[in-house]
């Protein structure tokens, strides 16, 4: 019987702002090491045994972070299932599982969320082990963390009954809320609770009956979804006005704390979500880390978390704060409020702040641009456009860009001519006229661009052709 991973990897973290933004959510960040936790998700994998290619349920926004990350750590097969809009965990995660099961009707999966940190793989791919018995027995399998504090941003699951057929492995009794810090105090006194992580073990077929009985309305508007799913560049669209009749609730609600199937067992690997500052602070001191990191420095502070990837930041006689920087935006917090960061951006967004959901460096399926100054009619951006990708044919009413390539060569279309450009040339695109910009070599193209006119947003865009799908 396969294993198929499914990696659900819709989500913003906008609670580790500015590190993680709406543009570039952190699962597609390197936060714990070289790698992102995306591709850290798919490495644990590597040892389990029947392992399947993975299926990995993303958006539109995303969805070529998720092909070029999958490149860079060698995964050539995966199924991509593009969902038009979020609508929580319990249909992307039915999506995929009608997906498998179309391919191998007896087939269990392991949902994983693509954005959590696990210290000891080993002690990961153990448990996964210890579960496949309960899975194949007709047990919906979660994985409970041993708590380590009365920790009030996790729900819990509350054992029952040992499972005679598979050792190490419980009935689950309940499913509980985030609780206040008197009653998590508790929970973790009573000795019969685990952390939920969200991670989950199972046949599809069993989800699926069971999303059937619970979520009928569900269920069907899934099953017309990838019933009318379209290939595209890689990917699998599912169809729009069907998922967006799924009612959007988590996998918890609409099944697991129904169901008479579920199990749980309890485990330590050194699991965090880090769902939020809090959290990367103690991962960051559990595994020796200093409480600099990057261009970080403090000195006579005490209980301060420094990190930036940006400038220098120096914090001194401070005490229970967190500074966290990038190049264009600094976050100042007091520890008691690291929960709240999420709030913050929203009202960021809602002051039509552009930091609150973009990086400085925006990301493109052709590769990405980075504004370097801009001012009252003109902006000067840096482009870098990977080997054998172009942008597409557009034009702009409002703006006329000039192009110098400062490395590589630039094929550039205008109108009906075509010319390459080297280093230190350059092009000039008048207003309306009809341009592209592609690179035909085996190396990066980086361009300086200068545009000038009365309106450089980047909704000011008419495509004609493109590559990647885009309208």
């Amino acid at each position: 019987m396969a294993l198929h991973p499914v990696i659900l990897s819709g989500g913003s973290g906008t609670r580790l702002w500015p590190l993680s933004r709406a543009s570039k959510p952190k699962q597609f960040l390197p936060l714990t090491s070289d790698l992102t936790l995306f591709q850290e998700t798919l490495r644990r994998l590597e040892g389990l045994e029947t392992l399947a290619a993975p299926v990995i349920v993303s958006n539109e926004a995303h969805r070529f972070f998720v092909l070029e990350q999958l490149d860079e750590i060698g995964i050539r097969q995966a199924t991509v299932l593009i969902e038009p809009e979020g609508r929580n965990t319990a249909p992307a995660i039915a999506a995929a599982a009608l997906a498998v099961q179309r391919a191998d009707p007896e087939g269990l999966i392991l949902v994983l969320p693509s954005d959590h940190a696990i210290g000891d793989s080993a002690a990961f791919r153990a448990v996964v082990r210890q579960g496949i018995p309960a899975a194949e027995a007709g047990w919906l399998v979660t994985f409970g963390i041993t708590p380590t504090a009365p920790e009030t941003g996790y729900g819990y699951i509350r054992r029952g009954g040992a499972l005679p057929e598979s050792p190490g492995c419980h009935t689950v009794q309940a499913f509980l809320e985030k609780p206040s810090r008197s009653r998590a105090e508790a929970l973790i006194e009573a000795g019969d609770c685990d952390w939920n992580a969200g991670i989950f073990l199972m046949s599809a077929a069993l989800y699926l009956r069971e999303l059937e009985m619970y979520q009928p309305q569900m269920l069907d508007a899934c099953r017309r979804a990838v019933a009318g799913a379209q290939p595209d560049l890689g990917f699998l669209r599912l169809e729009a006005a069907a998922f967006l009749e799924a009612p959007a609730i988590s996998i918890d609600y609409a099944v697991m704390e129904k169901t008479r199937h579920a199990a749980v067992i309890p485990c330590c690997m050194d699991w965090s979500d880090l769902g939020s500052f809090t959290a990367l602070w103690a991962h960051d001191a559990a595994s020796s880390a200093p409480v600099e990191q990057g261009r970080g420095y403090q000195q006579d502070s005490r209980n301060t978390y420094v990190r930036s990837s940006g400038p220098l930041v120096a914090a001194l006689g401070v005490q229970d704060l967190a500074v966290i920087a990038t190049d264009d935006a600094v976050l100042v917090a007091g520890k008691e409020h690291l929960q709240d960061v999420g709030g913050l951006v929203r009202a960021l967004e809602a002051a039509g702040l552009t930091e609150a959901l973009n990086h400085s460096t925006v990301y493109r399926p052709w590769g990405s641009y980075r504004s370097l100054v801009s001012g009252e009619r003109f902006q000067v951006k840096h482009l870098i456009v990977k080997p054998g990708c172009k942008l597409s044919l557009q034009r702009h009413y409002h703006r006329a860009e000039h192009w110098v390539v400062t490395h590589g060569t630039a094929q550039v279309t205008l109108n009906q001519d075509t010319m390459l450009l080297t280093e230190n040339q350059s092009a000039y695109i008048p207003i309306g006229a009809w341009h592209r910009l592609e690179n035909p070599g085996q190396m990066p193209l980086e361009i300086i661009e200068v545009q000038v006119g009365g309106y450089l947003r980047e909704d000011d865009i008419e495509r004609k052709d493109d590559a990647y799908g885009r309208v």
